[in-house]
């Protein structure tokens, strides 16, 4: 019998069983498609998160130009920014199960029930699968681990281009973050939720471009920013001249924690690992896969061996009482953004990006403690303008009630 069922190969997916085969567990994986199966989504990530890791050889590229830009005003973030190499990843990761002579499996899963020794997961066409513990790594909307309706998702969505232009759409060897400059836009148009590019220089004349809805709730139509995005360009003397791949992404930045209860447990998407200001997950998947993998590990050790014994062992370790009190902070901020008109998230933002490099860089990366975290929200305020501070104020009364009820999560025991 396994002792993990993984199901999922995406980069979260590979990731949690990669660390279970290193952590001398017997892991094998599902998915629809084989595990090698390149990812076609593209994933930035900053470069010093992969060197704990090991990781940095699996960038593509690495730029030291990064740039926000909050309305007019240009901010350089003096921190390195990759492009993370998905062939590489995968290979590396892929590595890795080879090494374990790890099983991987092709279906999709239908249903799974408890045993008091076991889940068996069940396939479609039929096929029959144990192991002690399942994880669920199959995304957004996990196929085995539940968690609660939410009315008020607010959702990343993004439409991007790889290509090459008719004059470069951003400096040369350049990558900006954020420019949320807004003179290509009406009066009208202003006054619909705010919108940035997202842009790199990939060398060799091309360039990946791509206009981005931070949150919103409803989710901004991938049309609507097409259409900006062209608008930009065009405002900008530029044309696109050749299309490589056009990227078309929409998430959830608030999903709900999962039943931190429930005999299934979950990572990656599943587990609502999103950071929900800057929407970014790949870093948190791989930094937190060899943490959850040593915590089962040690509770086979110990004997154990009920799915829901492991289980919980694993949402403890992926979600202890400390990282809840930070998503609490992180969602309180959300909602803070969720409100902002045009000039209010330029400020916002030319505010942030003030805070010291340690602040920010952790605020956006998930690695500052919660008293930390704490203190660069209260700088944040002192620094942010007053039509800012005045709505983040006031937002108290409007998300002060979803902070409560994200602070009272705590674990079953």
């Amino acid at each position: 019998m396994l002792d993990a069922l993984v199901i999922g190969a995406g980069p979260a997916g590979l990731a949690i069983t990669a660390a279970l085969c290193d952590a001398g567990l017997n892991a094998a994986g599902i998915s629809p498609l084989a595990p090698d199966t390149l990812w076609t989504s593209t994933y930035g990530i900053w470069a010093e998160e992969l060197a704990p890791l090991g990781l940095t050889g699996v960038l593509a590229r690495r730029w030291s130009a990064c740039a926000v830009y909050a309305g007019e005003r240009r901010i350089d973030l003096q921190r390195e920014y990759g492009l993370i190499d998905n062939a590489k990843l995968q290979a590396h990761l892929l590595a890795r199960l080879a090494r374990a002579a790890t099983t991987w499996h092709t279906g999709r899963v239908a249903e799974a029930t408890q045993l008091p020794d076991r889940t068996l997961v069940s396939t479609r066409s039929g096929a029959e699968y144990a192991a002690r513990v399942v994880i669920d790594a199959s995304g957004h909307a996990p196929v085995l681990v539940t968690r609660p309706r939410s009315p008020r998702l607010a959702y990343q969505t993004a439409y991007g281009i790889v290509g090459r232009f008719s004059a470069p759409p951003v400096s040369p060897g350049q990558m900006v973050l954020m420019d949320y400059r807004s003179g290509h836009l009406d009066a009208d148009e202003r006054r619909e939720p705010p919108t940035f590019l997202y842009a790199m220089d990939l060398g060799e004349s091309r360039f990946f471009v791509e206009e981005t809805s931070l949150a919103h709730t409803p989710p901004a139509p991938l049309d609507a920013l097409a259409q900006r995005l062209h608008k930009r360009l065009a405002w900008q003397g530029v044309r696109v001249e050749e299309v490589e791949h056009v990227e078309r992404c929409v998430f959830p930045m608030n999903a709900p924690l999962p039943a931190l209860d429930q005999p299934v447990l979950g990572f990656g998407g599943a587990a609502s690992m999103v950071n929900p200001i800057s929407g970014y997950q790949v870093g948190a998947a791989l930094r937190f896969a060899p943490v959850v993998a040593r915590a089962l590990a040690t509770a086979l050790d110990d004997g154990a061996h009920s799915p829901e014994n492991l289980a919980r062992t694993g949402w403890q370790a992926l979600w202890p009482r400390q990282r809840l009190r930070r998503r609490a902070l992180y969602l309180f901020g959300l909602a803070n953004v969720l409100r902002f008109d045009v000039r209010q998230t330029q400020d916002f933002f030319g505010a942030f990006f003030d805070l010291s490099r340690p602040q920010w860089s952790g605020y956006l990366s998930d690695t500052l403690s919660t008293p930390e975290l704490l203190q660069a929200m209260l700088n944040l305020y002192r620094l942010a303008p007053a039509h800012v501070r005045g709505a983040l104020t006031t937002s108290v009364f409007f998300a002060g009630e979803d902070l409560l009820r994200a602070a009272r999560q705590e674990f079953i025991s």
